[in-house]
């Protein structure tokens, strides 16, 4: 066969479907209405109100005898380590926690220093969303780096004290806001 009949053939197969077009990346495309670069950087005033709350709560904890084990979310952990894919799974399972811990906390006498921030938390929590894969009910599941921090949030939540899952939410904040949230945002700029 000559070499031009060779190509054609291929071409028609390839559009035919009876060859798979090889793709030049293996990670999952961006999921539709998944638009998340809004939030490479907060504005002053919202950062202002994450400050605030911190600070209130670290004037609570003064009035608190508290004994925290483990740290639930260790310096090590870093989200440039996780696929592109990965990434807003993990932005998304440690803002649904902190997410849980603060709405009980508005409960208490930080409530009124929490509106603005939890505002500001659920509206990216609800933007976020779009971003994540649907989890299958069969087939794989997470594995590596992603299924090591996604357990350890979830036995976080049965075997961590509320004062200590409030604490190491608070801490943390800041980090999910400019490190992990501008990371997500990145998308693949992200390294």
């Amino acid at each position: 066969m000559a070499p031009g009949c060779t190509l054609v053939l291929v071409l028609m197969l390839m559009t035919a479907g009876a060859v798979p077009v090889p793709s030049a990346s293996r990670a999952l495309p961006p999921a539709r209405g998944c638009h998340m670069a809004q939030f490479k950087s907060l504005s002053p005033q919202e950062l202002q109100a994450f400050k605030t709350a911190r600070d209130a709560f670290e004037d609570s904890l003064l009035q608190k005898d508290w004994d925290c084990s483990g740290r639930l979310f260790p310096k090590t952990r870093d989200l440039k380590h996780l696929q592109v894919w990965e990434r807003p799974v993990a932005l998304e399972a440690e803002l649904a926690l902190t997410l849980t811990v603060l709405e009980a906390m508005a409960n208490s006498s930080l409530g009124h220093t929490l509106e603005q921030p939890l505002l500001t938390l659920q509206h990216i929590h609800s933007k976020l969303q779009a971003c994540v894969p649907a989890q299958p009910t069969a087939g794989p599941r997470p594995r590596g780096r992603l299924h090591h921090w996604l357990h350890r949030l979830q036995e976080a939540q049965k075997k961590e004290s509320q004062d200590c899952l409030e604490a190491s939410v608070m801490f943390n904040l800041f980090r999910l806001l400019t490190r992990d949230l501008k990371c997500v945002a990145s998308g693949d700029q992200c390294v």
